[in-house]
């Protein structure tokens, strides 16, 4: 009897650690709607090199972040680029960068948001980008106590080869040309047409991700499920 007492403790033993971890397994699963939202997240502070010098600079805390960065992916969040109050672009840098940022956008203004002095508002500044899309693609996503460690893979698609309006417009098919996709430092690693699409791509990137550079990516929620970033390696 004791006998199998005992051995009915050690089934019950390996029942509950088989349990626990299946658990903990199910508590690290991402679904296709964690990724969506991670990838849509990450959208909105992808910035263009020719503009801030990186689409998404590396730092060890969010306030340690280039200027120029933070506020030009806040003029590409705010909802309006004229009349702007200095409360609106301090509030979307707290939505984007999340309860720890406390960077002051200068109330003189910057290169992103000129001052008005006669009406105490804001407009936003133009930008000029070329023909180089900067582009990511998630390549690895995994859940935390926090939020998220996200490896992305970056590269750029170079549509400088795209004819322009007036040599297309009489024509009734799509006119063909290479779209090269390089690294971020100009090296090209493949090319595709333009008729092959978005998804022909991505899977070329995905095949060919080790020879494009990575970033790390640390994110974070709050309790309203609203993801910031905290760290960039």
């Amino acid at each position: 009897m004791k006998k199998l007492v005992a051995i009915i403790c050690i089934l019950l033993v390996i029942f509950v650690g088989m349990y626990v971890n299946r658990s903990k397994s199910n508590q690290n699963l991402i679904t296709a709607t964690e990724v969506e939202k991670v990838e849509e997240y990450i959208s909105k502070i992808y910035m263009w090199k020719e503009v801030t010098e990186e689409a998404l600079p590396t730092f060890k805390e969010i306030n340690q972040a280039p200027e120029k960065w933070i506020w030009e992916a806040v003029k590409k969040n705010i909802e309006k680029y004229e009349d702007i109050k200095i409360s609106d672009i301090q509030e979307k840098a707290k939505e984007l960068f999340g309860p720890n940022f406390t960077k002051q956008f200068p109330e003189q203004g910057n290169t992103s948001f000129e001052y008005q002095e006669s009406e105490k508002i804001y407009n936003a500044t133009d930008i000029k980008l070329d023909t180089e899309n900067d582009k990511f693609l998630i390549n690895k996503i995994e859940k935390t106590k926090q939020g998220y460690e996200v490896e992305i893979v970056e590269y750029l698609e170079d549509y400088s080869e795209e004819p322009d309006d007036s040599s297309t417009q009489d024509s009734e098919n799509e006119s063909e040309f290479n779209i090269p996709i390089k690294t971020i430092n100009g090296d090209q690693i493949f090319v595709v047409k333009n008729t092959e699409g978005q998804t022909k791509i991505i899977e070329q990137v995905k095949e060919n991700a080790d020879k494009f550079s990575k970033k790390k990516l640390t994110i974070e929620k709050d309790s309203n499920e609203n993801l910031y970033i905290t760290k960039v390696e």
